[in-house]
């Protein structure tokens, strides 16, 4: 009878004795016992459930959230299980959301940046070394692909003003008190409007990507110890040997190994590089010019330390290791003379060379800006105009509505006034402007008095009827020195 005492009054007035029901849920949901008592099934707490829940009905309500027909461990088990989810989806609206968000985007830049690292390599003859990963010599300048192209288009379309006015416009319609007319006949326009626009891109990155196949499928010559073999220009590698023919383009930025010439002199054009159309000279490396003949080069341990890549297409800093074998090591500095960087053109004799960079770390890749979606002057002054008109019809709404007075609900007349005169703002202006601008890129390619002219883009080809200055050089790059007025 010692531990009378502690018995609250309510547990008393529910028979003394809890059982071990009672007793079960006691302990899931207070950890408070007796501080005389012992680790027996008798212990009982301080404070019934009934106290705590604030009477007698909060003890009705915790059982019946209870599964019926469970034992004391099952009860238990059961509630601490709902204490973890609750506790979890506390966690997760309070503070776990933004932790693992930051968490994403921690590892996202981690995997940008380690893509992006840049380091000097030394480089084996005809031997790639596994433990090295460079990018692969593939060239992709589409602008979306399979996934990214709807969300993307759509995108850049409603970035535009007159498209976003429309869509807001097609989405008050769904609201019955807003409903003016039929769906189709604002969601018809817009949906025509957004698939002229999706076939124009569709048919401008198609033809981006078959040139990018074409170059990705053109074949060179590979050496190998069992002798030459063809290539895909998209499967050379780093430390490939490649030999290169009169007025073949260069695939990837190489090191000059050995030419036809005596001297080991070559010629190469760089006009898609920088523009310039005067050939640049470019030397052999002295040891391996020195070799019989292409296949020599596998007779010997060569090798070649290359910085790290980088845009500068002027500079270079290399150098040249060769050994027989034996003790007999030669050493040569290279320089931009030594090079012969990808997308020039090989002007004069045969050259062999050694891949240093592939893919985007190339001297062409790397000067080359991204692709994306570039706006006119056209579009930026019909965006403006477009805001102007959109200015008039709230002008013109605000005054029907101050004639019919500002009572009851006049918010929705002022916005069904601004729907009636949606119709001032010509949603075909953006078709209109979409189709002539797949026209002029029809003609331009087709224009007798510039042939051989390929079209890259239609996305801007009004703006070459803004020319008004055309400034050039004294190397005459293109105006090839005829400057007529």
């Amino acid at each position: 009878m010692e531990d009378l005492p502690s018995l609250s009054l309510s547990s008393l007035s529910r028979g003394g004795n809890m059982g071990s029901r009672g007793r079960g849920r006691g302990r899931a949901l207070h950890r408070y016992t007796s501080l005389d008592s012992h680790d027996t099934s008798d212990e009982v707490p301080l404070m019934s459930p009934v106290h705590v829940g604030g009477g007698e009905e909060s003890s009705g309500e915790e059982e019946e959230d209870l599964p019926e027909g469970s034992s004391g461990t099952g009860r238990r088990r059961w509630q601490q299980r709902i204490r973890t989810q609750s506790g979890l989806i506390s966690w997760f609206f309070d503070q776990g959301w933004q932790l693992l968000l930051s968490n994403f985007f921690t590892t996202v830049m981690k995997a940008c940046s380690c893509r992006r690292a840049l380091k000097s390599r030394s480089i084996s003859l005809g031997h790639p070394d596994m433990r090295q990963q460079f990018p692969s010599n593939r060239i992709c300048n589409q602008k979306f692909n399979v996934v990214t192209f709807l969300p993307l288009v759509l995108f850049q379309q409603f970035r535009f003003f007159l498209n976003l006015y429309f869509l807001v416009i097609a989405l008050t319609q769904f609201i019955p008190t807003l409903r003016i007319g039929f769906l189709y006949t604002y969601w018809g326009p817009l949906g025509f409007v957004l698939a002229v626009t999706t076939i124009r891109e569709l048919l401008d990155d198609f033809k981006r990507f078959l040139r990018d196949m074409e170059v990705n499928n053109q074949r060179f010559t590979k050496l190998t110890a069992k002798g030459p073999i063809s290539v895909k220009s998209k499967d050379i590698q780093v430390s490939d040997i490649i030999v290169l023919d009169k007025d073949q383009r260069i695939p990837a930025d190489m090191v000059l190994l050995k030419t036809t010439e005596k001297n080991g002199s070559c010629f190469v054009r760089t006009d898609q590089l920088d523009g310039e159309t005067d050939w640049k000279l470019r030397m052999a490396v002295p040891s391996t010019q020195a070799l019989p003949s292409d296949q020599s080069l596998f007779n010997v341990r060569g090798s070649v330390f290359a910085e790290k890549p980088k845009k500068d297409i002027y500079h270079f800093i290399g150098r040249f290791t060769m050994s027989d074998g034996r003790e007999n090591t030669k050493e040569d500095p290279l320089s931009v003379d030594n090079t012969m960087w990808a997308n020039t053109v090989l002007a004069s004799g045969t050259a062999t060379g050694v891949v240093v960079y592939t893919g985007r770390e190339t001297r062409s890749s790397m000067n080359t800006s991204s692709p994306r979606s570039k706006i006119g002057l056209v579009d930026l002054e019909i965006n403006r105009l477009t805001k102007l008109l959109f200015l008039a019809t709230i002008l013109f709404s605000l005054i029907l509505l101050s004639l019919k007075g500002f009572t009851g609900v006049w918010f929705i007349y002022f916005i069904r006034y601004i729907i009636l005169f949606s119709y001032i703002i010509p949603i075909s202006l953006r078709v209109n402007l979409d189709m002539g601008k797949m026209v002029y890129s029809w003609m331009i390619q087709r224009d007798r008095a510039i042939p051989g002219t390929v079209v890259r883009s239609s996305t801007i080809p009004e703006e070459l009827g803004r020319v008004e200055y055309l400034l050039t050089d004294k190397t005459g790059t293109l105006t090839q020195n005829e400057m007529v007025s």
